[in-house]
Protein backbone atom coordinates (compact mmCIF):
# COMPACT_ATOMS: atom_id res chain seq x y z
CA UNK A 1 0.00 0.00 0.00
CA UNK A 2 1.30 3.31 -0.89
CA UNK A 3 2.87 5.81 1.91
CA UNK A 4 3.40 9.71 1.94
CA UNK A 5 7.07 9.49 2.77
CA UNK A 6 9.38 12.45 3.00
CA UNK A 7 13.08 12.49 1.05
CA UNK A 8 15.21 16.32 0.85
CA UNK A 9 18.66 14.59 -0.36
CA UNK A 10 17.70 13.80 -4.18
CA UNK A 11 15.98 15.82 -5.96
CA UNK A 12 13.70 13.10 -8.03
CA UNK A 13 13.04 9.60 -7.86
CA UNK A 14 10.55 7.26 -9.48
CA UNK A 15 10.03 3.81 -8.89
CA UNK A 16 8.29 1.03 -10.91
CA UNK A 17 7.01 -1.61 -8.79
CA UNK A 18 7.85 -5.07 -10.82
CA UNK A 19 5.14 -7.72 -9.81
CA UNK A 20 6.05 -11.16 -8.62
CA UNK A 21 8.65 -12.23 -5.52
CA UNK A 22 8.59 -9.42 -4.13
CA UNK A 23 11.24 -7.47 -6.69
CA UNK A 24 11.32 -3.89 -7.16
CA UNK A 25 12.98 -2.38 -10.39
CA UNK A 26 14.33 0.90 -9.73
CA UNK A 27 14.47 4.02 -12.08
CA UNK A 28 16.80 6.74 -10.92
CA UNK A 29 15.82 10.08 -12.83
CA UNK A 30 12.77 12.44 -13.74
CA UNK A 31 9.83 10.96 -14.98
CA UNK A 32 9.09 12.52 -18.76
CA UNK A 33 5.68 12.67 -17.88
CA UNK A 34 4.02 14.27 -15.24
CA UNK A 35 2.12 11.56 -12.75
CA UNK A 36 -1.40 12.45 -11.55
CA UNK A 37 -1.99 12.88 -7.98
CA UNK A 38 -4.11 10.59 -6.31
CA UNK A 39 -6.10 12.56 -3.98
CA UNK A 40 -6.94 15.75 -6.43
CA UNK A 41 -8.60 13.94 -9.19
CA UNK A 42 -11.36 16.15 -9.38
CA UNK A 43 -14.39 14.34 -12.05
CA UNK A 44 -12.82 14.01 -15.11
CA UNK A 45 -9.93 16.04 -14.54
CA UNK A 46 -6.97 14.71 -13.52
CA UNK A 47 -4.42 16.69 -11.78
CA UNK A 48 -0.98 16.00 -12.01
CA UNK A 49 1.76 17.37 -9.88
CA UNK A 50 2.81 19.86 -12.22
CA UNK A 51 -0.43 21.37 -12.56
CA UNK A 52 -0.33 22.06 -8.62
CA UNK A 53 2.96 23.55 -8.63
CA UNK A 54 1.22 26.09 -11.09
CA UNK A 55 -1.37 26.71 -9.16
CA UNK A 56 0.54 27.01 -5.76
CA UNK A 57 2.83 29.66 -7.60
CA UNK A 58 -0.10 31.44 -9.66
CA UNK A 59 -1.95 32.34 -6.55
CA UNK A 60 1.64 33.56 -4.72
CA UNK A 61 2.23 35.69 -7.39
CA UNK A 62 -1.21 36.97 -7.37
CA UNK A 63 -1.59 37.18 -3.41
CA UNK A 64 1.99 39.27 -3.86
CA UNK A 65 0.88 41.34 -6.81
CA UNK A 66 -2.61 42.23 -4.53
CA UNK A 67 -0.04 42.93 -1.60
CA UNK A 68 2.20 45.18 -3.48
CA UNK A 69 -0.62 47.71 -5.46
CA UNK A 70 -2.79 47.44 -2.34
CA UNK A 71 -1.97 50.64 -0.76
CA UNK A 72 0.16 53.04 -3.80
CA UNK A 73 2.48 55.41 -2.91
CA UNK A 74 4.35 57.99 -4.34
CA UNK A 75 7.75 56.97 -3.24
CA UNK A 76 7.49 53.43 -3.54
CA UNK A 77 9.17 51.30 -1.03
CA UNK A 78 8.95 47.19 0.00
CA UNK A 79 6.61 45.32 -2.20
CA UNK A 80 5.27 48.25 -3.79
CA UNK A 81 9.03 49.38 -4.96
CA UNK A 82 9.92 45.63 -5.97
CA UNK A 83 7.21 45.33 -8.28
CA UNK A 84 7.01 48.17 -9.77
CA UNK A 85 10.37 47.75 -10.48
CA UNK A 86 10.36 44.32 -12.50
CA UNK A 87 7.33 46.08 -14.44
CA UNK A 88 8.86 48.84 -15.32
CA UNK A 89 12.13 47.37 -15.90
CA UNK A 90 10.24 44.63 -18.73
CA UNK A 91 8.20 47.33 -20.17
CA UNK A 92 11.63 49.47 -20.60
CA UNK A 93 13.31 46.53 -22.25
CA UNK A 94 10.49 45.22 -24.26
CA UNK A 95 9.93 49.07 -25.70
CA UNK A 96 13.64 49.26 -26.70
CA UNK A 97 12.98 45.50 -28.50
CA UNK A 98 9.58 45.92 -30.38
CA UNK A 99 8.80 49.51 -30.16
CA UNK A 100 6.57 51.71 -27.84
CA UNK A 101 3.24 50.97 -29.88
CA UNK A 102 3.98 47.40 -30.28
CA UNK A 103 4.76 46.57 -26.59
CA UNK A 104 1.87 48.62 -25.68
CA UNK A 105 -0.38 46.51 -27.14
CA UNK A 106 1.30 43.25 -26.74
CA UNK A 107 2.91 44.19 -22.82
CA UNK A 108 0.35 42.47 -21.26
CA UNK A 109 1.29 38.70 -22.75
CA UNK A 110 5.21 39.05 -22.92
CA UNK A 111 5.37 40.33 -19.23
CA UNK A 112 3.12 37.87 -18.00
CA UNK A 113 4.95 34.94 -19.49
CA UNK A 114 8.35 36.54 -17.96
CA UNK A 115 7.22 36.42 -14.69
CA UNK A 116 5.08 33.22 -14.50
CA UNK A 117 7.93 31.24 -15.89
CA UNK A 118 10.66 32.76 -14.31
CA UNK A 119 8.77 32.00 -10.47
CA UNK A 120 7.42 28.79 -11.58
CA UNK A 121 11.68 27.31 -12.46
CA UNK A 122 12.86 28.59 -8.86
CA UNK A 123 9.75 27.15 -7.31
CA UNK A 124 11.12 23.76 -9.22
CA UNK A 125 14.48 24.01 -6.98
CA UNK A 126 12.70 24.83 -4.02
CA UNK A 127 13.57 21.72 -1.34
CA UNK A 128 10.61 18.85 -0.91
CA UNK A 129 9.74 19.73 -5.17
CA UNK A 130 9.79 16.18 -6.28
CA UNK A 131 11.22 14.55 -3.23
CA UNK A 132 7.77 14.66 -1.27
CA UNK A 133 5.17 12.42 -2.12
CA UNK A 134 3.90 8.78 -2.41
CA UNK A 135 5.92 5.52 -2.08
CA UNK A 136 6.48 1.90 -0.98
CA UNK A 137 8.22 0.42 2.12
CA UNK A 138 11.25 -1.85 1.20
CA UNK A 139 11.24 -5.56 1.99
CA UNK A 140 13.01 -4.49 5.96
CA UNK A 141 9.41 -1.90 6.60
CA UNK A 142 11.76 0.77 5.53
CA UNK A 143 10.57 3.75 3.39
CA UNK A 144 12.04 3.03 -0.40
CA UNK A 145 11.91 5.97 -3.16
CA UNK A 146 8.75 7.87 -4.27
CA UNK A 147 7.20 6.76 -6.95
CA UNK A 148 4.69 10.05 -7.31
CA UNK A 149 5.93 12.73 -5.63
CA UNK A 150 3.56 15.35 -4.82
CA UNK A 151 5.10 18.45 -6.43
CA UNK A 152 6.68 18.83 -10.12
CA UNK A 153 8.72 21.74 -11.82
CA UNK A 154 6.47 23.43 -13.94
CA UNK A 155 8.57 23.66 -16.91
CA UNK A 156 9.71 20.47 -17.04
CA UNK A 157 6.34 18.99 -18.01
CA UNK A 158 5.67 19.28 -21.80
CA UNK A 159 2.12 19.83 -21.58
CA UNK A 160 2.34 23.12 -19.37
CA UNK A 161 5.14 24.63 -22.12
CA UNK A 162 3.21 23.54 -25.47
CA UNK A 163 0.12 25.20 -23.61
CA UNK A 164 1.81 28.30 -23.71
CA UNK A 165 3.40 28.48 -26.84
CA UNK A 166 -0.24 27.68 -28.25
CA UNK A 167 -1.34 30.39 -26.18
CA UNK A 168 1.10 33.06 -27.78
CA UNK A 169 0.42 31.20 -31.47
CA UNK A 170 -3.36 32.49 -31.29
CA UNK A 171 -2.03 35.74 -30.07
CA UNK A 172 0.40 36.14 -32.34
CA UNK A 173 -2.08 35.25 -35.30
CA UNK A 174 -4.64 38.11 -33.78
CA UNK A 175 -1.86 40.25 -33.69
CA UNK A 176 -0.59 39.88 -36.87
CA UNK A 177 -4.39 40.13 -38.43
CA UNK A 178 -4.53 43.39 -36.54
CA UNK A 179 -1.78 44.81 -37.48
CA UNK A 180 -1.75 43.59 -41.24
CA UNK A 181 -5.02 42.63 -42.28
CA UNK A 182 -5.76 39.22 -43.90
CA UNK A 183 -4.55 40.31 -47.61
CA UNK A 184 -1.73 42.10 -45.73
CA UNK A 185 -0.49 39.03 -43.90
CA UNK A 186 -1.03 36.95 -47.22
CA UNK A 187 1.50 39.39 -48.78
CA UNK A 188 3.85 39.46 -46.37
CA UNK A 189 4.31 36.07 -46.69
CA UNK A 190 4.26 35.36 -50.44
CA UNK A 191 4.96 38.82 -51.56
CA UNK A 192 7.83 40.15 -53.92
CA UNK A 193 8.91 43.76 -52.02
CA UNK A 194 10.32 44.57 -56.04
CA UNK A 195 7.37 43.34 -57.86
CA UNK A 196 7.16 47.13 -58.98
CA UNK A 197 10.25 47.16 -60.43
CA UNK A 198 10.01 43.65 -62.23
CA UNK A 199 7.94 43.07 -65.33
CA UNK A 200 7.40 40.10 -67.71
CA UNK A 201 8.95 37.03 -67.23
CA UNK A 202 10.87 37.89 -64.65
CA UNK A 203 8.14 39.18 -62.45
CA UNK A 204 6.64 35.09 -62.81
CA UNK A 205 9.54 33.98 -61.72
CA UNK A 206 10.24 36.11 -58.83
CA UNK A 207 6.75 35.28 -58.18
CA UNK A 208 6.83 32.03 -58.41
CA UNK A 209 10.19 31.97 -56.05
CA UNK A 210 8.63 33.93 -52.91
CA UNK A 211 5.31 31.68 -53.34
CA UNK A 212 8.52 28.69 -51.91
CA UNK A 213 9.72 30.54 -49.80
CA UNK A 214 6.32 32.12 -48.40
CA UNK A 215 5.65 28.01 -48.12
CA UNK A 216 8.86 27.84 -46.28
CA UNK A 217 7.93 30.14 -43.89
CA UNK A 218 4.51 29.63 -42.91
CA UNK A 219 5.91 25.52 -41.86
CA UNK A 220 8.46 27.67 -40.13
CA UNK A 221 5.62 29.61 -38.29
CA UNK A 222 3.76 26.95 -37.56
CA UNK A 223 6.74 24.58 -35.81
CA UNK A 224 7.37 27.63 -33.79
CA UNK A 225 4.85 26.14 -31.26
CA UNK A 226 7.07 23.09 -31.24
CA UNK A 227 10.54 24.83 -30.91
CA UNK A 228 9.03 27.01 -28.44
CA UNK A 229 8.18 23.98 -26.06
CA UNK A 230 10.59 21.61 -26.85
CA UNK A 231 13.47 24.56 -25.77
CA UNK A 232 11.86 25.31 -22.41
CA UNK A 233 11.09 22.22 -21.33
CA UNK A 234 14.42 20.29 -22.78
CA UNK A 235 16.52 23.05 -20.31
CA UNK A 236 14.38 22.69 -17.22
CA UNK A 237 13.97 18.87 -17.94
CA UNK A 238 17.56 18.03 -18.43
CA UNK A 239 18.28 20.61 -15.12
CA UNK A 240 16.17 18.56 -12.78
CA UNK A 241 17.81 15.22 -13.98
CA UNK A 242 21.12 17.11 -13.77
CA UNK A 243 20.40 17.58 -9.69
CA UNK A 244 19.50 14.25 -9.43
CA UNK A 245 22.55 12.82 -10.56
CA UNK A 246 24.52 14.77 -8.67
CA UNK A 247 22.77 14.12 -5.40
CA UNK A 248 23.58 10.52 -6.40
CA UNK A 249 27.16 10.54 -6.91
CA UNK A 250 28.11 10.14 -3.55
CA UNK A 251 25.39 9.62 -1.15
CA UNK A 252 27.00 10.78 1.85
CA UNK A 253 27.17 13.95 0.54
CA UNK A 254 24.18 14.06 -1.34
CA UNK A 255 23.17 17.55 0.58
CA UNK A 256 26.42 19.14 -0.91
CA UNK A 257 27.07 18.11 -4.20
CA UNK A 258 23.90 19.61 -5.89
CA UNK A 259 24.58 23.18 -4.29
CA UNK A 260 26.48 24.62 -7.10
CA UNK A 261 24.04 23.21 -9.59
CA UNK A 262 21.46 24.67 -7.77
CA UNK A 263 22.77 28.07 -8.69
CA UNK A 264 23.40 27.31 -11.92
CA UNK A 265 20.07 26.35 -12.27
CA UNK A 266 18.58 29.37 -10.66
CA UNK A 267 20.40 31.37 -13.59
CA UNK A 268 19.33 29.02 -15.71
CA UNK A 269 16.05 29.59 -15.04
CA UNK A 270 16.01 33.45 -15.05
CA UNK A 271 17.71 32.52 -18.98
CA UNK A 272 14.28 30.07 -20.24
CA UNK A 273 12.53 32.83 -18.89
CA UNK A 274 13.63 35.35 -20.94
CA UNK A 275 14.68 33.50 -24.00
CA UNK A 276 11.03 32.51 -24.11
CA UNK A 277 9.77 36.03 -23.85
CA UNK A 278 12.29 37.62 -26.22
CA UNK A 279 11.39 34.66 -28.92
CA UNK A 280 7.88 35.64 -28.81
CA UNK A 281 8.13 39.32 -29.09
CA UNK A 282 10.85 39.04 -31.96
CA UNK A 283 8.36 37.05 -33.51
CA UNK A 284 5.47 39.12 -33.12
CA UNK A 285 7.77 42.00 -34.07
CA UNK A 286 8.53 40.70 -37.59
CA UNK A 287 5.12 40.02 -38.68
CA UNK A 288 3.99 43.67 -37.29
CA UNK A 289 6.37 46.00 -37.82
CA UNK A 290 4.96 46.55 -41.51
CA UNK A 291 1.84 48.25 -39.81
CA UNK A 292 4.10 49.74 -36.87
CA UNK A 293 4.82 52.91 -37.57
CA UNK A 294 5.84 53.97 -34.11
CA UNK A 295 8.60 51.63 -33.70
CA UNK A 296 10.23 52.43 -37.56
CA UNK A 297 9.87 56.37 -35.59
CA UNK A 298 11.24 55.01 -32.41
CA UNK A 299 14.33 53.40 -34.19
Amino acid sequence: MAIVVFGWSARTIAAEEVRGEHATAVHHGLPAAAPEVPILKIGPLHVTNSMVVTWIVTLGILIFARIATARMKEVPEGAQNFWEWLVESLRDFLESIIGPQLAKKTFWFFATVFIFILFTNWAGLIPGVGTIGWGHPNEQGGLTHISTPLFRGVSADLNMTLAMAIIFFVCWCVWAIQANGIGGVVVHLFGNPARKEMSGFLALAMAAVFVLVGLLEVISILFRPVSLSFRLYGNIFAGENLLEAMAGLVPILAWLIPIPFYFMELLVGLVQALVFMLLTAVFTLLICSHGDEGHEAHH
